[in-house]
């Protein structure tokens, strides 16, 4: 498989062999499962890949058991209903949004910034000039980038070498900090000349096709994403299934069923609300969003979505609908015993 070169401007420090930056870079992990159809705006996908949409055309993403030699899987995305045409404003791209805490070392925004080497597979219906950006979590740093596929529904292997960054505000705490996107179709105004840093928000590079966008059925897949410091692109770097989904879960849990989970009446006399605490594990990345799947009940006659309360990235506290009296047995219930149960949390960037 071709592996094709894109050097940057700038003085390479030297640093091949790094430890891989990029979580789920082989597609592994989907908890959300199934196919995903992206809504306007940001869709997370197979775990840590998010996109952005603004178009007029139908895209769905899933995790294929289509990749290159060495790999399971890949993500694949398909432009079900395609654009006629892409107006200025209009993008899709895949979004790798890495979290601060991680991207310090990299030292981005000062004089002593690291150059990175973002490697990958790709395949695509559509050949041709393909782009895509390095980019800041405040959205006004960008160095756009481009690789060419050269024969259709081919496996290819991609590596973009970019000098890092001695402008800009890089997080180097739990929020967002660098990003590197990949246009499936970008217009102009998302848009940049390549191989250079500008103070702009970029997903892709001026002159690259938005063919996988107008095309209808255009498919494009990518798996084996690696961020390393250096000049150089060094094998991918595997990690266990159960080491992945750790990681992945700082981002996202899902709890799986619930069913049968003891709950205690809330603390104070008389009647009220029944609960169980729920601790995060792995703790993570910031306080998530909470949400529940199924339908529930506590004991007996106590029916309704329960709520979560008194959050942190740690633990939160699982509370029944309604109130429940004081001596009753509580715990979760359904109604039917092949009903799906449980919590999602999410806290991805």
């Amino acid at each position: 498989m071709p592996l094709t070169k894109v050097q940057s401007r700038g003085t390479l420090n030297v640093g091949a062999g790094s430890p891989n930056l990029v979580i789920n870079g082989a597609m592994q992990i989907h908890q959300r499962g199934g196919t995903i159809t992206l809504g306007t705006g940001l869709t997370t996908t197979l775990d840590r890949m998010t996109f952005y949409k603004s178009h007029g055309g139908t895209n769905t993403v899933e995790q294929s058991t289509d990749a290159p030699v060495g790999f399971a899987n890949s993500l694949k995305a398909i432009t079900t209903v395609a654009d006629s045409s892409v107006s200025a404003t209009d993008r899709v791209a895949l979004l790798y949004r890495m979290e601060g805490l991680d991207a310090s070392r990299l030292e981005f925004g000062t004089a002593n910034a690291q150059t990175i080497t973002i490697s990958f597979y790709v395949r695509s219906s559509i050949t041709g000039t393909h782009g895509g950006a390095v980019g800041n979590g405040s959205d006004n740093r960008a160095y756009p980038f481009t690789y060419t596929i050269s024969s259709a529904d081919t496996w290819e292997r991609k590596s973009i070498t970019v000098a890092g960054d001695t402008s800009g505000t890089w997080a180097t705490t739990n929020a967002r900090s660098l990003q590197v996107a990949w246009g499936l179709g970008v217009g102009s105004t998302y848009s940049g000349t390549a191989g250079a840093w500008e103070s702009a928000d970029r997903n892709s590079a001026t002159g690259a096709t938005t063919g996988v966008l107008t095309t209808a059925n255009a498919t494009w897949y990518i798996t084996g994403i690696q961020i390393e410091i250096g000049s150089q692109a060094s094998d991918f770097q595997h990690r266990s299934f159960a080491e992945e989904l750790e990681l992945c879960k700082r981002y996202y849990q899902v709890s799986g069923s619930i069913k049968g989970l003891p709950m205690v009446r809330y603390e104070g006399t008389g009647n009220g609300k029944a609960y169980s605490n729920w601790r995060l594990i792995p703790e993570m990345r910031a306080t998530p969003t909470v949400s529940f799947t199924g339908t529930f009940q506590t004991g007996t006659g106590y029916a309704g979505t329960p709520t979560s309360g008194d959050k942190t990235n740690r633990q939160f506290r699982l509370l029944s609908a309604s109130s429940v009296n004081q001596n009753d047995n509580l715990w979760v219930e359904t109604s039917s015993v092949t009903e799906a149960q449980g919590i999602v949390s999410d806290a991805e960037l």
